[in-house]
């Protein structure tokens, strides 16, 4: 396994790969994230990691040119979880929901290579039909985990006394 890539910041703002011993700009960064590369930025005087912030820097970058991925309501959603006690299942909620979104659109993108009789549309709608259910499942789990206790539907008309008394 190779060696995570070091990006030295410099109190300037500027940016050095110890890579290619060269210095680089924000959008190289960029790119180097496009392009699935392995890599952490670190203060050049204390080594501090500033892998985060350089990151948060470019999303805001991104965020200011075209059109923006999180929309104001999304941000502030995000913002109310900060100090939540479930602030720290968020985090772990969004990572999963976005590394599942990749998966489905990596699915989708083989689908569409090889389209045998299906429309775009009935893919899509099936990828919705699926995080549909995960949602679904994500909601039941949540309630579940604070003492409710959750009964699919179909096990609760089961359940249900099958003759009623008048």
């Amino acid at each position: 396994m190779a060696a995570i890539r070091i990006i030295k910041k410099y109190p300037n703002r500027r940016l050095y790969d110890t890579e290619i011993s060269s210095y680089i700009t924000i959008e190289d960064v960029r790119q180097l994230i496009v392009d699935g590369e392995d890599f952490e930025v670190r203060d050049a005087k204390t080594g501090d990691d500033l892998t985060r912030t350089v990151l948060l820097q470019i999303i805001t970058e991104q965020e200011q040119d075209g059109e923006p991925i999180l929309s104001t309501q999304l941000l502030s959603h995000i913002i109310r979880f900060y100090g939540d006690s479930m602030q720290g299942f968020m985090g772990n909620y969004l990572e999963r929901s976005m590394t599942l979104f990749m998966e489905q659109q990596q699915q989708f993108r083989q689908q569409m290579g090889g389209m045998l009789g299906q429309t775009p549309w009935t893919m899509m709608n099936q990828l919705t039909e699926r995080n549909m259910e995960l949602w679904q499942e994500f909601q039941r789990n949540l309630s579940g985990g604070l003492g409710r206790p959750t009964v699919k539907p179909e096990t609760q008309q089961r359940e249900a006394p099958k003759s009623r008394t008048r």
